[in-house]
């Protein structure tokens, strides 16, 4: 026995150098994006206690938090939402000339949106929504032709809706809600091809809403709720259904919606075309001295009659009366309305959430523009792909939008991470909209397989796992602007099979921690059940090796429920990431002895894992120190926080299973099969 464990503990050892991974090999940032990085994080973080990793003499290219690079070291992404930044936005960020994505949402900065975003030529996400901007939206935004995310909701943003975003002809959503913007909706945003949600609601807009909106192909959702718009709503809008929305705009009128009141003919002008006088331009002239077609002088030439001199005093006067109260009673309803939408409402923004009177503090809400994915997103199941055999009907009912992963994880809280794995990966703690806990395991893209095709055949053997001790994949979630993918996981609330390991007697009393008999062979059982699942080809499912069996992947439900986690992530990630996470098994013994000779896993490595975790629960340690072999020293073994509570036959035929597993020869270890029978006779 000594002599297996010295061997097992040596292998161990030797393995651990090899199970290193790789240096990362990306080029570092050049010098002139460094400086603009620690100009912006100045900027940004005038306290310096926000971002300190953002220090000089450090490469931003894996030091600098929030910082993602490419492969030949540009800063593609900065992702620094919800950190409670207070700064501003300095020009220096157009220094980042390979930056994709923009990610400052949910913090507190102020002063203007700096006009040199223009030179953000590659750039595709902006998000710099829920802060405390101000003044005009640059008009500069216009040129930046690679745009196809626009967030700028909630802030305190004044003047027009610039035209020139009608340019933007890649943009797929324009969410601008919740600001204090004004004057006419521009009927430019009808030249976007792409886009498919405009969000404008509560804020100071008037005018009537642009027919060549509602003629675009792909729009789905339009918001204008809580503006002063007026005339007639056209009719092509009515296609959205519930994705146009129009409530507390009392002066719009048209047919086929519910709340418009019918127009009058004041109400049909085109608002598409401009108007003579209004709009500047002078009515058709009639030469001098000519005919007006029905034989009457007309021109300088003509006397002028005194009838009409009159009439067009009487015109003129009617007029300007006329004007003059409209002037007054538009002033005064706008006034009215400017009180209403700034009265205590409930908003229900995509961007979406509450805001106080301090707009420091905000609470998530739902959300009306429904699915606001990074447009570019890294999602090879997008636009009708279904790819390696994923049925769309599979693909949509597995796939999340970042919202939905940003809003349950409160925007990736630092409060709610349940692990780290160093710079790869992150798991958080987080709630859906309709309450439901689950665990998002956060990615980066170079942790991901490279090969589409590759990482599209491990996700679609993920969303095939469905068992009662696998613990099921709700979802995921891919950017390719973030450089991240997301998977959710349901919660298991219990923790881990770990926490019930290494147990002293007085934290066992007050905290009734310690494990009966009867829970230890069900948890038992149902390890083996499950780890019984992966190896089959049960529904079409293809065999699969888990790889890294272990206490901490073995959760526990309020029910004593054993779940597997983590069941085919090796499938998804790169083998560098892969090798790291076995260095822990190796140093704690699940690792099977065979793989430091061959280098590769087999069902009988999992069965292998599968004896150690059966000695931690025999023993309630989670080092074994010393394997039984013989039943009558299994007593000795056992648990002493179960004082006795034990049947010694079970407990003998366990360590026999146990020893069986554990053997260094994997030919001489049973089936996960050959398991299940014998625990049945339990």
């Amino acid at each position: 026995m000594a002599s297996r464990l010295t061997t097992a503990i040596l292998a161990a050892t030797f393995l651990l150098p090899l199970l290193l991974p790789n240096p990362y090999t990306a080029r570092a940032a050049d010098a002139g994006e460094t400086r603009a990085l620690l100009e912006m994080g100045a900027a940004l973080d005038p306290t310096g206690r926000l971002l300190p990793s953002w220090a000089p003499g450090r490469d931003p290219c894996g030091s600098f938090e929030g910082v993602a690079c490419d492969a030949q070291g540009g800063v593609a992404n900065v992702s620094l939402q919800g950190k409670g930044l207070a700064g501003t936005l300095p020009p220096a960020v157009a220094g980042l000339r390979r930056l994709t994505g923009l990610y400052l949402h949910y913090n507190r900065l102020t002063g203007a949106l700096p006009r040199e975003l223009a030179g953000l030529s590659r750039l595709t996400d902006l998000y710099l929504n829920v802060n405390n901007f101000s003044g005009n939206i640059p008009p500069e935004i216009g040129s930046m032709a690679s745009l196809q995310v626009v967030q700028l909701c909630y802030n305190q943003l004044t003047g027009g809706v610039p035209t020139q975003l009608g340019l933007l002809k890649r943009l797929n959503v324009l969410a601008l809600q919740s600001n204090h913007l004004n004057g006419a909706i521009p009927a430019s945003l009808g030249d976007l091809p792409q886009l498919v949600r405009l969000d404008l609601s509560f804020n100071n807009l008037f005018g009537s809403i642009p027919v060549r909106l509602a003629q675009l192909p792909r729009l789905v959702a339009l918001d204008v709720r809580n503006n002063t718009l007026t005339g007639s709503v056209p009719s092509e809008l009515g296609k959205l259904q519930g994705g146009f929305q129009y409530a507390n705009n009392t002066d719009l009128c048209g047919t086929g919606l519910p709340a418009l009141r019918p127009c009058t003919p004041a109400d049909l002008i085109s608002p598409d075309r401009p108007q003579p006088f209004s709009a500047g331009i002078t009515p058709p002239q009639i030469t001098p001295g000519s005919s007006d077609g029905h034989g009457r002088c007309s021109g300088a030439h003509c006397p002028p009659s005194t009838k009409a001199l009159a009439a067009v005093v009487v015109v003129a006067v009617i007029l300007l009366s006329v004007t003059a109260a409209g002037l007054f009673a538009f002033s005064w309803y706008r006034w009215r309305k400017q009180r209403i939408a700034g009265s205590p409402v409930v908003i229900s923004g995509r961007c979406s959430n509450e805001v106080a009177k301090d707009s420091s503090f905000r609470k998530s809400a739902s959300s009306t523009l429904v699915s606001l994915e990074y447009s570019n997103g890294w999602d090879p199941l997008a636009d009708g792909k279904g790819g390696v055999g994923f049925s769309q009907e599979v693909a949509q009912s597995f796939r999340f939008n970042m919202e939905d992963v940003e809003s349950a994880t409160q925007y990736f809280s630092e409060l709610n991470i349940l692990g780290k794995n160093g710079n790869f990966a992150a798991t958080y703690r987080g709630t859906l909209r309709d309450g439901t806990s689950v665990v998002v395991k956060r990615l980066g893209k170079t942790c991901c397989k490279q090969e589409e095709a590759e990482f599209l055949k491990g996700l679609k053997l993920l969303t095939e796992l469905q068992h009662e001790n696998i613990v099921g994949l709700r979802g995921f979630c891919c950017s390719r602007a973030r450089g991240e993918c997301f998977l959710v996981y349901d919660f298991v609330p219990n923790g881990s099979l770990s926490q019930f390991l290494d147990i002293d007697d007085e934290v066992a009393l007050s905290k009734g921690r310690v494990l009966e008999w009867s829970t230890r062979i069900s948890i038992i059982k149902g390890i083996a059940k499950g780890i019984e699942y992966l190896h089959s080809t049960r529904a079409n499912k293809p065999p699969l090796v888990h790889q890294n069996i272990s206490a901490d992947k073995v959760l526990v439900d309020y029910t004593y429920r054993p779940l597997i986690s983590g069941s085919g992530l090796h499938k998804l990630l790169v083998d560098d990431l892969v090798f790291s996470t076995l260095k822990e098994s190796a140093a704690m013994g699940y690792l099977a002895p065979e793989y430091t000779t061959t280098g590769r896993f087999s069902e009988k490595s999992d069965v292998y894992a599968f004896g150690v975790i059966v000695f931690q629960i025999l023993t309630g340690k989670s080092k074994i120190m010393q394997l039984p072999f013989e039943s009558s020293i299994v007593e000795g073994l056992i648990d002493g926080n179960l004082k006795g509570c034990y049947s010694a036959v079970e407990a003998a035929k366990l360590a026999k299973i146990a020893s069986a597993c554990t053997s260094e020869n994997p030919d001489h270890r049973p089936t996960m099969e050959q398991l299940l029978q014998e625990l049945c006779t339990f």
